[in-house]
């Protein structure tokens, strides 16, 4: 075993924070680093030292290898973790850090390559005789992606062949609209992932997504049970549950089994998820492997009893794969994200005055944000996850609304109001939750704010102000002075 004597987060916002709290539970030193823009943020204040990247452009500091590098070395750290999105899925990346004689806490740059080219793994999976979905590997350009699409059949789906998260993913209705897809397609996966490469792949209608979490020791892998995806807004996900609804106990053999062989092929280490479709029939096929950690990890985490980011770092020194708990319960996440889901989920940026967590049985929230600090307009939407376990899907559903219901954030707009309406609608209720759930559903704007929302915000204000004699001056955050402006939006 190679031990880990300190390690160097390569992120920000709230999954920086999360990895800290399990360095710091494992004892090891850690290192935050942060750009121009995040001086001050509450990710910089959670390892035990930090490190200013430089003055670069804010989106592209997390994405500086040479600095990144610098910083780890000039602190003494011996492993890097790069949590997910930036640098988490590039195999030049992990390449560096070998060469530099730090540790990558994630697979190998060759199993990255394997798996984390959509190209490559969905080659992969053909040879081990996984179900795929009816596409094309790569398509140069928009001709060959039309003379494709001809033969496969309307709709189709472009996606990029390196990187997730929707980035460069295209629906396309027909040939009229093929080339401006791709072109469109093509030029946000470059700025994404520095690779233009774009795969083309049958659109499955109505589909599940469903995901399986793995970890593999570079010989051999367990799966943790799957997590449903389905609810979706441009590709990007909004809630994730453990279990899924729609999976039996033999599909979830089947799912499990796939993403095992996958994991052994490309011997893989680190934890990874491996992502399917699951048609109306029950069968499905892969779609693609994250070479990472995944933003709803913590679904997986409540049910399996299993600290995930312990698990990567274990198996980065050298550690042997942790036995497979039995799952019990069900665990729902939602993404609470700067955004206005009631005018076209337009981006939210500006200071944020007033901040109260929910509490409650079976409740944890990941965040990335304070009271005080600004959300900026240079870095995804993701303010923080609110995750509700229960000892089944009801119990958990009906905790998570009740904590949407009570969380209190004042300043600027998110999609709180949003998510309580998908948990609370009729789809989510019978579990008939799909790709298409979202976008093809009407989502009134609420009349108001949540009245226990501002209870808990004049609750928590209470004791400021009786700390000041009472003073109305005082309480210059009271919830009933911003009401004004937040009413009317």
């Amino acid at each position: 075993m190679t031990p880990i004597t300190k390690v160097l987060v390569a992120n920000r916002g709230e999954i920086a924070i999360r990895i800290c709290r399990t360095l710091r539970a494992m004892g090891i030193p850690s290192v935050v680093v942060h750009s121009e823009a995040d001086k001050g943020a509450p990710h910089t204040r959670a390892g035990d030292e930090s490190v200013l990247l430089g003055a670069a452009e804010p989106a592209q500091s997390y994405l500086n290898v040479d600095r990144i590098l610098a910083a780890a070395l000039s602190t003494g750290a011996n492993a890097v973790h790069p949590g997910y999105g930036f640098l988490a899925e590039n195999a030049a990346f992990a390449r560096a850090c070998a060469a530099a004689g730090v540790t990558f806490i994630g697979p190998s740059p060759e199993s990255m390559e394997r798996l984390g080219s959509k190209a490559k793994a969905r080659e992969a999976a053909i040879r081990l005789k996984i179900s795929v979905v009816p596409g094309v590997e790569d398509v140069p350009d928009a001709a060959r992606a039309r003379k494709e699409a001809d033969r496969i059949g309307y709709p189709v789906l472009l996606k990029a062949a390196s990187g997730g998260g929707g980035r460069g993913m295209r629906r396309v209705a027909n040939a009229e609209e093929m080339a401006g897809a791709f072109e469109s397609g093509r030029r946000e996966a470059e700025a994404s992932f520095g690779d233009g490469r774009l795969l083309l792949e049958k659109l499955v209608h109505p589909a599940r997504h469903i995901e399986v979490q793995i970890l593999g020791d570079g010989k051999d892998a367990i799966a943790l049970g799957e997590r449903e995806c389905s609810l979706q807004r441009r590709y990007q996900k909004i809630v994730e549950e453990s279990p899924s609804s729609a999976v039996t106990p033999a599909t979830r053999a089947k799912l499990e089994g796939a993403a095992i062989t996958l994991a052994r092929d490309a011997k893989y280490s680190g934890a990874g998820t491996v992502e399917f479709l699951l048609g109306p029939d029950g069968s499905f096929y892969f779609l693609e492997v994250n070479t990472r950690l995944q933003v709803e990890h913590p679904v997986t985490e409540a049910r399996f009893g299993l600290d995930l980011v312990q698990a990567q770092i274990e198996i980065a020194a050298g550690g042997k794969l942790p036995k497979r708990p039995e799952p019990k319960g069900h665990a729902i996440e939602v993404r609470l994200n700067a955004e206005d889901p009631y005018r076209g989920f337009i981006p939210q940026s500006g200071p944020i005055s007033f901040l109260a967590w929910p509490p409650g049985e079976g409740i944890r929230v990941d965040a990335g944000i304070e009271e005080g600090h600004p959300v900026h307009a240079h870095y995804d939407s993701l303010l923080a996850k609110v995750i509700a376990y229960g000892k089944d899907r009801l119990e958990a559903r009906d905790r998570l609304i009740e904590a949407l219901r009570t969380l209190a954030l004042l300043g600027i707009r998110t999609n709180q109001g949003f998510l309580i309406d998908v948990l609370t609608s009729g789809a989510f209720g019978t579990g008939e939750t799909y790709t298409h759930t979202i976008e093809s559903s009407s989502w009134p704007p609420p009349d108001d704010v949540p009245d226990e929302a501002l209870l808990a915000a004049a609750l928590a204000l209470e004791a400021p102000r009786a700390a000041f004699g009472g003073r109305r001056d005082a309480d210059r955050w009271s919830p009933w002075r911003l009401l004004g402006a937040w009413g009317r939006a």
